[in-house]
């Protein structure tokens, strides 16, 4: 049986404008029986359209701050480096893969990307936009292949399906999130302090974005491992 081709968005380097790959994201898809393909950061829309067509599925990867403008606020003081290249690239590529129903999965800046694209929001920055009593360590105090905090798990959603318990560890690397959720998006994990965590679509193939990074936790973690076997087998 041929195996599914996933299409991953690249990270972009601003300062010396190199693009590259984080090797825990093809490990990660490469175990779940995936083959992956690192997409051009620079590319025509033709083009574009035929690897999309090419791809069985898309991971958009983690990565720098969306551009502000996209969703009409102004650039934050906290905001950090942006890839104006990567906005473009990315949302592009979502249109083209959602028209043709192919799976998608978000992890980090990528969920954070789906949710604006689609009509969403998110905070520019966590710390200063979102407030509560006990603040929880989302840029974590420890390497990524140890959790530091704990989501809470709706009923009833892929997340469910996919921990088999109410509520589950996670590793934790941003200081921004997802805000006001886009129109045919449900939050199906929640962090302690109210943050989403995870999103995903009701009615669709496969489309569901973690702020977490799953990549460092699937050799151990059961949750990270099936939402990535969970995504390629909606790609097969």
């Amino acid at each position: 049986m041929n195996k599914p081709l996933i299409g991953l968005t690249p990270s972009h380097n601003t300062d010396n404008d190199d693009i590259s790959m984080r090797v825990t994201y093809i490990r990660a898809l490469e175990a779940a029986g995936a083959i992956p393909l690192i997409l051009p950061l620079e590319i025509a829309k033709e083009d574009l359209v035929q690897l999309t067509k090419l791809c069985h599925g898309f991971l958009f990867t983690g990565g720098p701050d969306p551009h502000p403008f996209l969703w009409g606020e102004e650039i934050h003081r906290n905001c950090g480096s942006i890839s104006v290249k990567r906005d473009q690239m990315e949302l592009s590529l979502l249109s083209m893969a959602m028209e043709q129903k192919k799976p998608v999965l978000g992890i980090c800046r990528g969920a954070q990307m789906i949710n604006v694209g689609l009509g969403g929001d998110i905070y520019q920055d966590i710390h200063s936009q979102h407030h509560s009593e006990f603040p929880i360590a989302h840029k974590q105090p420890l390497y990524y292949t140890s959790p530091c905090h704990h989501v809470m798990v709706k009923p009833n959603t892929i997340l469910a399906d996919l921990a088999a318990a109410p509520r589950i560890e996670v590793n934790s690397s941003h200081h921004q999130a997802v805000r006001k959720l886009a129109p045919g998006l449900t939050a199906g994990g929640i962090a302690p302090d109210g943050i989403i965590e995870e999103i995903e679509m009701p009615g669709y193939p496969f489309l569901v974005g973690v702020q977490w990074h799953p990549e460092y936790l699937w050799e151990t973690d059961p949750p990270s491992r099936n939402l990535f076997l969970r995504f390629v087998a909606a790609c097969i």
